[in-house]
């Protein structure tokens, strides 16, 4: 058994949809398929948890009106007119779904409604997709992970309880695949054990391709992405960039690690646990080879890896009475940034002072400057980025800091980090 994992660009148009048929109908193996909402689905659907939270409920529901007819336009041009019928009947609950969740949402339970609201986008892609592959002919079952995935109540960030959800998925979905059937199932999506909906948190539908496979003893799991695999930086930023043909989970660990946006360690932690190898393919190209992320490659040899973070901050922490800043004042500091929930990106320590870069975010750096300064010297360096290279060069380094100044700079035998302005 595979896991494909589709995200909403794939299925952004009912042009885009169709053209998955056939790398879905030439799968080699019995297919789990997970999807994400179509398009901008979740981006529309925040905007009505907004309006229903904070704003006018009437204008959530007109917001809704507009997110329908588009589905349901969508439906209408994949199907004939009796199909659509029958997928209008499933779409309509899923619609009913939304309005009562809309009538429900408050300010005072915000993350609550977030989940019973935007949760619904993916019912409704993997219903149309589900419903597109049984007109094909193609033999699929569309399953509602909230029946599989358990997790507790910590809404848009929840945390799996994987021997339930395990338990589930394997008297659940186990039970079709061994019945010869093909399953859709969403991405990001979940329940608690009120059976309440909840979402999973960033990068949330590779996180349950992930579960799926390491759940149910899958053989891979492939990301289709609109990219022909990963690079070794991001393409929007570097220029020449160079696709990587097999990497290491470790090696992708760093990277995300250091910020940069490729595969979430959620993600990667089950399918390296359980030796399961993960692809990330092109869907506007089957044909291409992709990336293969795996325990171990035959390979040792990679190109620079390089991560830039914009918008950092750079704090200098200084003692007041010139004590050294040892055991007793790292535990301070480090408490400080664990209840803001602050991570450091880059931190350095000499006698009497203490540095770290942070993602710059106005709220969270001023609350934290003013709990630091009850005890320290606080100064700061803004509007600096912070530069990351795996598998570094001098000349890499050279070029990608020349005309700029550096702040700060740490260095190991694979790695550089560099604070530049």
């Amino acid at each position: 058994m595979q896991v494909y994992k589709f995200g909403g660009a794939s299925i952004e148009s009912p042009e885009r949809m169709r053209a998955l048929l056939p790398i879905i109908a030439e799968a080699s193996e019995q297919l789990i398929i997970v999807v994400s909402a179509i398009g901008k689905t979740t981006n529309q659907l925040e905007a009505i948890v907004k309006e229903a939270c904070y704003g006018d409920k009437k204008m959530a529901h007109n917001l809704l009106l507009v997110l329908e007819q588009q589905h349901l336009n969508y439906a209408q041009s994949l199907f004939t007119e009796e199909e659509f019928l029958l997928i209008d009947k499933d779409l309509n609950v899923f619609f009913s779904e939304l309005q009562w969740a809309i009538d429900d949402a408050s300010a005072a339970r915000y993350d609550y409604s977030y989940d019973q609201i935007v949760c619904v986008g993916e019912l409704l892609s993997t219903k149309i997709l589900s419903s597109y592959l049984q007109s094909e002919g193609l033999n699929y079952t569309w399953v509602d992970a909230r029946d599989v995935i358990r997790t507790n109540d910590t809404y848009r960030d929840a945390k799996v309880d994987w021997t339930f959800s395990k338990n589930q998925a394997q008297q659940v979905v186990g039970k079709l695949l061994s019945e010869g059937r093909n399953v859709v199932i969403q991405g990001f999506i979940g329940a608690t054990a009120d059976n309440a909906s909840v979402t999973l948190g960033r990068e949330g539908s590779d996180y349950s391709a992930a579960m799926m496979a390491a759940m149910l003893d899958g053989s891979s799991v492939t990301i289709w992405k609109d990219v022909e695999g990963l690079k070794n930086a991001d393409p929007k930023i570097f220029p020449d960039t160079v696709k990587i043909e097999a990497i290491t989970y470790h090696e992708v660990i760093e990277m995300a690690y250091y910020g940069a946006q490729v595969i979430h360690p959620k993600t990667i932690k089950p399918l390296q646990n359980n030796n399961i190898p993960l692809y990330v393919k092109c869907f506007l190209n089957k044909d291409l080879k992709g990336t293969v992320i795996q325990n171990e490659v035959s390979s040792i040899f990679y190109p620079p890896l390089i991560i830039l973070k914009k918008n950092q901050i750079l704090l200098q922490v200084t003692t007041r009475d010139f004590s050294f800043i040892t055991e007793d004042n790292l535990s301070n500091l480090y408490s400080i940034f664990h209840k803001l929930k602050i991570k450091i990106n880059l931190i350095q320590n000499a006698a009497i002072s203490f540095v770290a870069c942070i993602d710059n975010k106005e709220e969270q750096v001023q609350e934290l400057i003013n709990l630091l300064e009850q005890d320290f010297k606080v100064f700061s360096n803004e509007d600096v980025s912070l530069l990351t290279i795996r598998h570094y060069t001098p000349e890499t380094l050279f070029d990608l800091t020349k005309g700029r100044y550096t702040l700060l700079e740490q260095k190991t035998r694979q790695t550089v980090q560099v604070v530049i302005k």
